[in-house]
């Protein structure tokens, strides 16, 4: 019972105690005192009467004289005796009462005592009247009287109840809040309150808002660390933009997994005459120049909804793109950025920049080779020069036929999971993760997702695609009782059709939903944390979990993850491989893994491919790994 409930009830009962007592109080008073006056009064009519009986001496005289003034008067009872005491006359009225319920009159039971006189003949003693006088009127009065005190007193209890419901509420509304304050905490989330009127309430909400403040001081601190150890990981120091080698490792993982993209465009853009630069403009204004030239190129690139930029030496930067339809478009827009920002400049500023298309599978050494080629003949152009290698598209069909193709393989009912597992420390299978394969047209097998995934995202197919993934895996849940991920598109948050289809699947399969981890891509998640939050609730109604995947490049402000109330984060290959080799990386996945138990999230790391790797992060206290290093 909450505690206003109590309060209200505590508040109920002492009325009801008080007011209850009072009218009871009242009642047996009143009725004490008419019980007295009807005595006093019985008992003066037995003389009165006695003195008129007197006069005659005659008890059958007396007789007559009685039943005619019993018939005149309001008694209930008279009697006469005579000498010995035997009745001579004996007359009763019946007890009922106009006006008054019969059951008031059975519980007030008025009993006041008989009057009682000596009746003399003379000098002689003849017999004895007893005199009860009718309580009638009595009763009326009492039933009028209870009737005003219960209205007067119900009237002062419903104002005395008006004025504490006044009262609590004025508590409920500061309680209201600092419970509010408390829940949210248990969501990870930090809210502050304005401090009551009540003292105690005051002191409470202050030493919460004090709390809050903590740890919301706390974990910025950790995001901090976790924001400067990324960056001596995974940054360029003087550019901020990846690092040779975090850009080569998300290059290679768009290349070989099947969740990413079918192809894009990567493109390399060359400083010209570093060195002359240096000569020319000392190294202060040549690294304010390479600083420009990065941020320039991340300005150009930075609508796309998934991009990488990296400085692979020197004078080199690369970007990688996936999912754009024209290879000139970008290269031209990054050509015309640079030589708007270095016109006019003295000794002249240049670069070139050559594009190719990768596609999925490419080996990435042929890529960078052909790349480099593409950057050596626009060289040999001048500055400025853009030169296009786009022999690799492989995206040939039009999105029509794409349509029709992926509609005809999600009705056939030969959609397929892939099984692969999530281990914790003591190698036992936390879930499996399970990326959809479709039958397309001319495959034997099911194609995996890195072949399709591009056109369902263009053909705005992602909501069906994951239906059917979700309706699979909670299908097999059902079979084996085995807990099942499954990959959620961060466009599908989008469709308006989403949420209520997967309502009703996961309402349809209850007792499986326990058992289903919803994945969404850290990018496109932390982009869209009011559908995020929608479908964390929605989700987390039915008992089924909701986390992002591919993340931690984007993780150094827990804010948006505290708001998303998350269960569990996966972190991207390319921030854990190499870690058993490369301190700098290892202090990164420490902080992270820190920042993210702090708030409550279980921490899982994507495709661990090296042993060593696997222990490092095991010591770094992830909960579980997938990928080549674990073993069901």
């Amino acid at each position: 019972m909450s505690l206003i409930r109590q309060i209200w009830l505590l508040l109920l009962l002492t009325l009801i105690l008080a007011f209850g007592g009072a009218f009871g109080l009242s009642l047996v008073s009143a009725r004490a005192s008419l019980s007295t006056q009807i005595t006093q009064q019985n008992q003066n009519s037995a003389l009165s009467l006695a003195q008129v009986l007197d006069q005659d001496g005659r008890l059958t005289v007396m007789a007559l004289t009685l039943d005619r003034q019993f018939k005149l008067g309001a008694y209930e009872h008279l009697r006469l005796l005579d000498a010995q005491g035997m009745p001579v006359l004996e007359r009763t009225a019946s007890p009922t009462v106009d006006g008054v319920p019969g059951w008031f009159a059975r519980w007030v039971a008025l009993e006041p005592v008989a009057g009682r006189a000596e009746l003399m003949a003379g000098p002689q003693h003849a017999g004895v009247l007893e005199v009860q006088s009718s309580t009638r009127f009595a009763l009326q009065e009492l039933w009028a009287v209870s009737r005003r005190s219960l209205f007067a007193m119900l009237s002062l209890g419903v104002l005395m109840g008006a004025l504490g419901w006044g009262v609590l509420r004025r508590l409920r509304q500061p309680l209201a809040r600092t419970v509010e304050q408390a829940q949210a905490l248990t969501e990870r989330r930090f809210v502050t309150v304005s401090e009551p009127d009540v003292p105690e309430l005051r002191q409470l909400t202050r030493a919460m808002n004090v709390m809050v403040e903590r740890l919301k001081a706390l974990f910025d601190e950790q995001a901090g660390q976790v924001e400067h150890w990324r960056r001596q990981a995974h940054a360029d120091p003087m550019t901020g933009v990846s690092n040779r080698a975090h850009f080569m490792t998300r290059l290679k993982l768009m290349l070989q997994s099947e969740e990413h993209a079918a192809g894009g465009a990567l493109l390399l853009v060359r400083v010209g005459d570093l060195q002359g630069l240096n000569r020319r403009l000392g190294r202060q204004r040549t690294d304010d120049v390479l600083r420009e030239a990065a941020h320039t190129i991340l300005d150009s690139v930075g609508g796309a909804s998934v991009f990488e930029v990296g400085r692979l030496n020197g004078s080199d930067f690369a970007i990688v793109l996936p999912e754009v339809g024209s290879l000139r478009e970008p290269a031209m827009d990054v050509a015309a950025r640079l030589r708007s920002l270095w016109r006019g400049q003295l000794p002249p500023v240049a670069a070139v920049i050559g594009a190719v298309r990768w596609w999925h599978g490419a080996p990435m050494s042929a890529l960078l080779a052909a790349a480099d080629h593409a950057l050596a003949r626009a060289e040999a152009r001048g500055p400025f020069a853009v030169e296009i290698d786009d022999s690799g598209d492989s995206l040939a069909m039009g999105e029509d036929a794409w349509r029709q193709l992926l509609r005809n393989a999600l009705s056939t009912g030969q959609a397929a999971l892939a099984e692969f597992p999530l281990i914790d420390m003591n190698a036992a299978v936390v879930h499996l993760e399970c990326p959809l394969r479709l039958p397309l047209q001319g495959t034997e097998t099911p194609a995996p997702a890195a072949e399709w995934l591009p056109m369902a995202k263009r053909t705005q197919l992602t909501a069906q695609v994951d239906l059917v993934a979700v309706e699979l895996a909670l299908k097999a849940i059902a079979r084996d009782s085995m807990s099942r991920a499954v990959n959620l598109s961060p466009r599908s948050l989008q469709d308006s059709q989403l949420m209520p289809r997967l309502r009703a699947l996961l309402e349809a399969h209850a007792a499986s939903a326990p058992g289903l981890w919803l994945e969404v891509d850290e990018q496109g998640a932390l982009n869209q944390l009011p559908s995020l939050r929608e479908l964390v609730g929605m989700a987390h109604a039915r008992s089924a979990r909701v986390g992002l995947e591919h993340a931690g490049h984007h993780l150094s402000d827990p804010t948006a993850l505290l708001e998303a109330g998350l269960d569990f984060v996966k972190l991207d290959a390319s921030v854990t491989e190499g870690i058993a080799l490369d301190e700098a990386l290892g202090q990164h996945a420490d902080a992270l893994v820190r920042m993210l138990h702090g708030i409550g999230l279980k921490v899982y790391a994507e495709g661990v491919a090296s042993p060593d790797d696997a222990a490092a992060l095991w010591r770094a206290g992830v909960d579980g790994i997938t990928g080549p290093a674990a073993r069901r």
